[in-house]
């Protein structure tokens, strides 16, 4: 049954609230002021809240602020009743997170379709982060088993090969071998680094903390260019690499810059076919280095742009990729904890590119 807490001062209107609501199928609990508001908006968990603004103790504005400061009902549907309907008022309550204003006095009509209106699209929000969840789930369901296991199943296999025929092997061949395991090696490190990295950010960003500028700047064309050689050859892509970097000092490390252009640099091999151009360049603004980064490769869709987020990789049922969806958010989420900014423009089968804003 969905829950409605009434906070209102005046006895007559709250009764007649709380009378009209549960003859409509509500729950229903009553505060006579905003303190008391608060305490059982906080215990009772209600799914809607209507409010007076001018109260004792604590006035509507007040209850809102507090209301909003609590996770669990941050998200709370939040109402106004009040005779206040001027311009600066419901500025004031918008502003601090109220969902609606209705004017005293009101008809049931009018108060009925607020609230329905308001419960809609509170249940729609939940819908779709509910959606996105089951998303999110099958996305790590299909891709970290894998991506743990296809390293470890190198290294082992590989390993043990070399255990049971050692005396066979010649200098070139145990090479060969030790190369697969380091290379099974590097891309589980890597998993592990990203995602130590990743959530490092996370708790960062939730306490509301901004990386440090470094005490030396970074400078772009050095960091930039040998990331994008080395990527090329790893690829085997020499040929189709574009390369024309500025050279500017940065207010970013150069720990994180790197772990920014690995990641989107290696995207753009990874997802683009050998003989096209992989592009990357760089200009200087008055604040700001604009680093742009252009393959033309499979490109993603305006819904896979809006869905980026950690441990989400799109069609993976339809192409074999490596990698758990950390590489792109990652180096979006670092960019934008310096103050800059990423932009993402992309089509399907024609590639992507990628302009990210730093700081100078």
């Amino acid at each position: 049954m969905t829950r409605i807490l009434v906070i209102e001062d005046e006895d007559l209107i709250r009764d007649s609230l709380e009378d009209l609501l549960l003859v409509e199928g509500f729950e229903v609990i009553t505060a006579e002021n905003g303190e008391k508001g608060v305490y059982l908006a906080s215990h009772r968990q209600p799914d809607l809240i209507l409010c007076d603004v001018m109260m004792p103790i604590l006035n509507g504005y007040e209850v809102l602020e507090q209301v909003r400061q609590d996770k669990e009902l941050s998200t709370v549907p939040f109402l106004f009743l009040t005779s206040m309907m001027d311009r600066r008022s419901n500025r004031m309550g918008m502003s601090l997170g109220a969902d609606d204003y209705l004017e005293k006095p009101c008809t049931k009509d009018e108060l009925l379709a607020a609230i329905t209106v308001r419960l809609g699209k509170q249940k729609a929000i939940e819908q779709r982060i509910e959606e996105k969840m089951d998303a999110l789930r099958s996305s790590i369901t299909l891709s970290l088993p894998h991506e743990l296991q296809t390293p470890l199943s190198g290294i082992l296999g590989l390993s043990e090969l070399m255990m049971m025929q050692s005396e066979e092997f010649t200098p070139s061949e145990i090479y060969e071998y030790a190369n697969g395991i380091h290379r099974s090696a590097e891309r589980l490190y890597r998993l592990i680094q990203n995602y130590l990295l990743y959530s490092k950010l996370l708790l960062l960003r939730s306490q509301g903390l901004q990386k440090c500028t470094p005490t030396y700047p970074c400078n772009s064309f050095v960091v930039i260019s040998s990331i994008s050689d080395r990527k090329a050859r790893e690829y085997e892509r020499t040929d189709d690499l574009e390369l024309n970097i500025a050279e500017a000092d940065l207010a970013i490390s150069c720990e994180d810059l790197v772990k920014i252009a690995e990641e989107l640099i290696d995207n753009s091999f990874k997802y683009s076919c050998k003989g096209t151009k992989v592009c990357i360049s760089s200009h200087i603004s008055n604040t700001d280095l604009i680093l742009k980064i252009q393959d033309h490769g499979r490109g993603m869709n305006k819904e896979h742009i809006a869905n980026i987020g950690a441990y989400i990789q799109f069609e993976r049922r339809f192409y074999e990729q490596q990698g758990i969806g950390l590489g792109l958010i990652l180096a979006k989420t670092l960019v934008e904890f310096y103050g800059g900014n990423i932009d993402i423009q992309s089509q399907e089968n024609l590639g992507t590119s990628i302009s990210i804003t730093i700081p100078l």
